[in-house]
């Protein structure tokens, strides 16, 4: 007769098979890890592994490039608890609590991205956390150099909720698809002259602090080819860090913002009758005190003479004259004029923000004399300049551009070349006799316009005392290569300027500061007799 199973021997047996359990699990979860969920494995290694393209100047400097960091993953299905993993690793990494509970319980996810680009403090803090299932890969963050300097032009990126990196703003979002699954090496070229770009910064922020703008920008552009050589809105923002400053703003005011621009508008209106022949330069308009429409009078912003010849009308901003001249066009010549200039459509390049002008619903008489100085019709300044370079580059549209472009741009003729070429002479006759004279560079046959223009009051409802202050200059203007625009919200006058904030003390200094240090890095030949058009009406 057997003895039967001592109780040291019945233990022994149910340990082995405990053993046997044990591994027959973790021989099931391998299988199940390794095998029917490799392809999901496989897509979460190629996002983690996913590198975004250099972005590089025309001269290939870096502007935005992707670095190795160490990144954080963490399996779900690893968790016993998974709302405590998640309360643990938004301490111990600094990710969102919330975001972390709701992709835990996606349990289809093999992998679930945590954090980016860890600091040694932070792994060690994840690693005490002794949460199982978590892994560290190698990742990219995206850095960009040059910082401020190219922050509202180049936007910046973010994290999907599969930790892959997406554009959010400006070309990284524009150019959101070209950039992604690149390769190290790679890199795509744009339009942005980091010399133009720097100059064009210091500047705008130098004139945005001596006259205390509330913001300030400026652009740069070749009229030939569309390519955008620099562009600058202040207030900008810190694209390497991960929060915006006090005073910060992502918003770009040259690309994004509409505004009344005021009497650079004139060079539409002087464009159309030149076009239409329905003025000559030196044919002579009354000014007087005042210009009635109906129950509605025009008004001047400045003291004009009795009367003035066209060229002067030009030259020294008068409102009444303009109007009289954009009247003999008519509201629904104007309108067309303008359409066709691309000023009553949104703008669309490579940069993502872009807002449709404002203009008038009812476009009637009174409309017509408002829009013809610049009030009553809202454009971004991109948009501004974009039309305003096919006024003086014979009279092509062009589209502008954020990538490397050197070839001529120039597509569909818009106005005729004759035209073109008596706008530059007035164009150069505004800087030589009248209101531009501040933008003058010697050498560089400067033409421009000035733009003074009094904010609406919010709702619509008539106006503030407060101005947007712009200028637009072309050079050399005979032969024109580049458009350099720039805008001041809100500027005020100082001692230097007598107390005057108008567009000619503020923004027509600050265009020929920029002409004067980007034309010979440009390679802009310089006259050593600078062309000056014959003088008319004093």
């Amino acid at each position: 007769m057997k003895e039967g199973a001592t109780i040291f021997q019945r233990r022994i047996v149910i340990g082995a098979a405990m053993c046997v359990a044990a591994f027959a699990l973790v021989v099931v979860r391998l299988v199940d890890v390794t095998v029917f969920h490799a392809a999901q494995h496989r897509s979460v290694a190629a996002a983690i592994a996913s590198y975004r393209t250099d972005l590089v100047d025309r001269n290939g400097e870096i502007l935005a490039r992707d670095i190795p960091v160490q990144d954080l993953y963490a399996r779900p299905h690893a968790f016993w608890d998974a709302s405590y993993a998640a309360h643990a690793l938004s301490q111990a990494a600094g990710a969102d609590e919330a975001r972390l509970k709701r992709m835990f319980a996606e349990t289809r996810k093999p992998y679930v991205f945590v954090a980016r680009a860890l600091t040694p403090d932070a792994q060690d803090r994840v690693m005490h956390a002794g949460l199982p299932g978590l892994e560290f890969q190698p990742g990219y963050k995206r850095y960009y150099p040059d910082g401020r300097a190219t922050a509202q032009v180049l936007g910046r990126t973010g994290l999907d909720d599969d930790g892959e990196t997406i554009g959010l703003s400006g070309l990284e979002m524009g150019l959101d698809q070209q950039l992604r699954d690149g390769e190290p090496g790679q890199s795509v070229a744009l339009s942005i002259d980091m010399r133009v770009q720097y100059i064009l910064a210091h500047e705008v922020e130098a004139s945005r602090n001596e006259f205390s703008a509330k913001q300030a920008g400026g652009l740069v552009l070749d009229v030939r080819t569309g390519e955008v050589l620099g562009m600058v809105s202040l207030p900008d923002f810190d694209p390497n860090a991960r929060t915006l400053g006090t005073g910060d703003t992502e918003h770009n005011l040259v690309g994004q913002d509409v505004f009344e621009l005021g009497s650079v508008f004139k060079i539409f209106s002087f464009t159309l009758a030149t076009e239409d022949h329905k003025m000559r330069p030196d044919e002579i308009l009354p000014i007087g005190n005042g210009y009635k429409i109906g129950r509605f009078t025009i008004h001047e912003a400045e003291h004009m003479p009795a009367t003035l010849a066209a060229r002067d009308v030009l030259a020294l901003s008068s409102n009444i004259g303009t109007t009289q001249i954009a009247l003999r066009s008519g509201p629904e010549r104007q309108r067309q004029f303008l359409e066709r200039m691309g000023l009553l459509n949104a703008i669309h390049t490579e940069l993502p923000e872009a807002r449709r002008p404002q203009f008038p619903a009812h476009w009637g008489q009174v409309e017509t004399a408002t829009v013809s100085f610049g009030h009553g019709i809202s454009v971004s300044p991109l948009a501004f300049a974009a039309a305003a370079a096919a006024i003086v580059n014979g009279g092509r549209k062009i589209v502008p551009t954020f990538l490397k472009h050197p070839e001529d741009g120039r597509g569909e003729q818009l106005i005729k070349p004759e035209t073109s070429e008596k706008m530059r002479d007035l164009l150069r006759y505004v800087v030589t006799n009248g209101t531009g004279k501040k933008a003058d560079v010697p050498g560089y046959d400067v033409g421009g316009k000035t733009g003074s223009a009094q904010k609406a009051r919010i709702g619509g409802h008539g106006y503030e005392h407060k101005l947007v202050t712009s200028f637009c200059a072309v050079f050399p203007v005979h032969d024109p290569r580049y458009l350099v625009f720039v805008v001041l919200d809100e500027p005020h006058g100082t001692k230097q300027t007598f107390g005057f904030a108008l567009a000619g003390y503020t923004a027509a200094p600050l265009a020929g500061r920029v002409i004067s240090r980007i034309a010979p890095i440009l390679g802009v030949p310089q006259h050593q007799d600078p062309i000056v058009v014959a003088r008319g009406t004093p």
